[in-house]
């Protein structure tokens, strides 16, 4: 299944000069979504893999089925001061401004290996951010499952030390 047939292109969202990559019309899509579940599930069953990560919010639409898929714990990455328990925080830089991200003090334990989910990997600011944040845990990056990579923008030159799978390229 092509999954760029199921991406709309949305010009000038969220301001003038962007084009946004709508996976909208692939969520609504049984197939196509059952089907992005799929290949993630394929490149990682029987990987050792202790939990799924998914980055808030459109990566917790795949990594939640993922891992009722591969029967594996999820544990979600929020925006500061979503989390209701002691944190882990990890702070980034924006191009107009700064953010940071989350996730539970008792989330993960020291050597766990955790694929991380997410729907888009542009500049790799908040891949990043979460990456660096699962390590602050003492846990260890498995892998980075991407459902859309967008190959101009050079987010994948930030995390060469990872193994990166992405569905769609542009």
């Amino acid at each position: 299944m092509n999954l760029k047939d199921y991406i709309r292109d949305v010009p000038d969202f969220p301001t003038p000069g962007i084009l946004f990559r709508d996976i909208t019309p692939l969520l609504k899509d049984t197939e196509a979504f059952k089907s992005t579940i799929e290949m993630f599930a394929e490149r990682y069953t029987g990987s050792k893999i202790d939990a799924i990560v998914g980055i808030e919010s459109r990566g917790f639409m795949f990594a939640a089925p993922l891992c009722h898929r591969l029967g594996i714990p999820f544990v979600p990455i929020r925006k500061l001061g979503k989390l209701p328990y002691r944190t882990h925080t990890v702070s980034y830089e924006l191009e107009y401004g700064s953010d940071a991200v989350e996730v539970h003090v008792d989330a993960l334990s020291g050597g766990d290996r955790v694929l991380i989910v997410d729907d888009l990997l542009a500049t790799g600011g908040t891949l990043t951010a979460s990456t660096k944040l699962i390590e602050q845990t003492g846990a260890v990056v498995a892998g980075l499952a991407i459902v859309i990579e967008l190959d101009d923008l050079g987010g994948r030159n930030t995390l060469d030390n990872y193994d990166i799978f992405s569905l769609v390229h542009y």
